[in-house]
């Protein structure tokens, strides 16, 4: 202060230049609040699925096949001309808040455009690669029953809802059969899917295949018109579906359901990883960066993973001796797996009455750690049993305006079967609240961000924060029974033997089998549930690995924050700094909270 103090007095002729400019560094910048804006508005037209699931209905007719040469292109123009707008701008010239959107707006320009050189894209409502446009578990024909059943995002309010998907699934015979173009290519380059991935692909193509326009999930809008629809309107709109789902949706499902298991099937890769493709290495390598936004490498990675997975195992076996248990810990997994005692439900509705009373007794506590709340409304549902056989239990966002709410979705395919061992109060904290929907309803509702803002992901800061969240179990009234703290450390090991399968996958130092296997040894799953972990694995390189990676982040910087501020540390002040500006890349997130509490000396 006290140099500052003389600079201003050698140079009084200065004096009141360096006031305007000071003053310039702490407002707001209309030029780049523009800039923003136009970006979002301009990426919603060319991601109209994005714009859909944001509460944008401008596009809801809209169903491009965005993973084409030509539609590339146009992404890199459309990426590279942005990148030259925000470099423009002199960061050390604007606010706190516009330093942030610059630093995450110029941050997501060079990972676009990197991705797209490599043939990747993860700037759409979907995560692709252009010579694999979809696979079991991404992908627009799962997608596209959600929408177009009326269980997911596309809204069936008013007449003008249904005409803009008659268009969006008119669209569907186009985008398949580019689709199918792109596998080709894919083949002709060596540039494949897993056999083991290719075989759950089709038995999903073929169950949207119907015998009658009637059965068809993409029938469900037109059992549940709303009262604003003229009858005349219905029935027209009865013909034009039926017309759609008989001549469209059904045979191009059928086309998909047939190249899948007779010509790209018997081409299919045994391999693994993604290092068996041309250029695999380096496409891995950007996909750590892009998922965990650090400079990590797979080998530091890897590393972590299996110190992780020692540490938790010690803390399984003090809870394996709390509750009596005779044997090691595989024979102990076996036990919580298959004892008839952890599975006490009948009914779905019973598995989420469970869940809904987590909620109340962790809702006492959350007012102690959490200053902010959102406004966004919260459902608990049951997944739609078109999707469940494959689904996670999941969160989808709501609307900051309350015309969707956020919703937690459970698969329940047999109550019967139903383990609470499995992690139900870690898997609410995670999913639910205050993982997920607190952080995004949070970051939709923040009238400060600009719209890019309300609405980017970052694996690492999103999905680091829930898996935190479960480690909060205990401050906020769960985990005092010693089975579900086990489901918790369960949920845990998961995310640090991520750590280590998809780098050994995708590395070459495991095989799909050896992968399986190194999961089943260490924690309490079924070869079922370690089959479909392993296999999202395999076709999502890198995104098991921001989980893990951002949970220990955030637990480092609220360790070093606690030991630095003392007695003026506050849990609650620390969430919600840490949620109140949205996603971002962990450097830019711990140099904000460094900020944050260096003004809390």
């Amino acid at each position: 202060m006290k140099k500052y103090i003389l600079f201003l007095v050698v140079i009084a002729c200065s004096c009141t230049e360096s006031r305007k400019d000071n003053a310039a560094a702490m407002s707001d910048s209309p030029a780049l609040k523009q800039m923003l804006q136009q970006y979002y508005n301009e990426r919603m037209q060319l991601f109209p699925l994005e714009a859909t699931a944001n509460g944008d209905s401008t596009y809801n007719n809209l169903l491009p096949a965005d993973f084409t040469d030509s539609y590339r292109a146009k992404l890199k123009d459309f990426f590279t001309n942005y990148s030259a707008k925000i470099a423009a701008f002199n960061r050390d010239r604007l606010n706190d808040n516009d330093k942030k959107s610059f630093d995450i707006f110029s941050y997501e320009m060079k990972m676009q455009l990197e991705g797209l050189s490599l043939g990747f894209m993860a700037s759409s409502a979907l995560v692709d690669n252009a010579y694999m446009p979809f696979d079991q578990f991404n992908g627009l024909p799962l997608l596209l029953g959600q929408m177009g059943s009326g269980s997911g995002n596309q809204p069936f309010a008013t007449l003008k809802d249904y005409t803009n998907w008659l268009q969006r699934g008119n669209a569907f015979a186009a985008w398949a059969d580019s689709a199918i173009v792109y596998f080709r290519k894919g083949m002709k380059m060596n540039y494949v899917l897993p056999h083991a991935i290719v075989v759950k692909m089709i038995p999903q193509m073929k169950a949207m295949l119907t015998d009658s326009v009637q059965k068809s999930l993409f029938y469900e809008p037109l059992n549940k018109f709303p009262a604003g629809i003229a009858d005349e309107d219905r029935q027209t709109l009865i013909k034009e579906y039926s017309t759609m789902i008989k001549e469209v949706i059904i045979p191009s499902y059928g086309k998909l359901a047939a190249f899948l298991e007779k010509e790209y099937l018997p081409a299919s890769r045994n391999s693994t990883g993604v290092n068996a493709l041309p250029g695999g290495d380096k496409y891995y390598a950007y996909m750590v960066r892009y998922w965990t936004t650090t400079h990590k490498t797979p080998e530091e990675i890897y590393n972590t993973g299996l110190a992780e997975v020692t540490r938790i195992h010690a803390a399984m076996e003090q809870i394996k001796q709390q509750v009596g248990f005779k044997g090691d810990l595989p024979a102990f997994f076996e036990f919580m797996k298959t004892n008839k005692q952890f599975m006490p439900f009948t009914t779905a509705e019973q598995v989420l009455d469970a869940f809904r009373n987590i909620q109340k007794r962790i809702d006492p506590n959350l007012k102690k750690m959490f200053g902010v709340v959102p406004k966004t409304r919260f459902e608990i549902r049951e997944t739609e049993a078109f999707r469940e056989a494959s689904a996670s239990a999941e969160y989808y966002p709501g609307l900051p305006d309350n015309s969707r709410p956020g919703i937690f979705y459970v698969p329940i395919i047999d109550p019967t079967t139903f383990n609470i061992t499995s992690g139900m109060e870690s898997l609410f904290l995670h999913e639910a609240i205050p993982g997920h929907h607190y952080q995004m309803s949070l970051q939709s509702e923040n009238t400060n961000l600009p719209a890019f803002r309300k609405f980017i992901w970052y694996g690492a800061y999103g999905e680091g924060y829930a898996l935190y969240c479960e480690s909060l179990g205990k401050e906020l009234g769960l985990y005092t029974d010693s089975y579900q703290h086990m489901g918790a450390l369960g949920d845990e090991i998961l995310r640090a033997i991520r750590l280590v399968v998809d780098v050994g996958m995708h590395t070459g130092k495991m095989t799909r089998e050896e992968a399986i296997k190194y999961m089943m040894d260490n924690m309490a799953m079924s070869e079922e549930g370690a089959v479909a972990e392993i296999e999202r694995y395999m076709v999502f390189p890198g995104q098991a690995l921001s989980y893990k990676t951002g949970a220990l982040k955030i637990r480092e910087l609220r360790d070093k924050y606690a030991k630095e501020l003392g007695n003026k540390f506050n849990l609650a002040a620390f969430h919600d700094e840490f949620l109140k500006n949205g996603c971002m890349p962990l450097e830019v997130i711990e140099r904000s909270l460094d900020e944050w509490a260096e003004r809390n000396k």
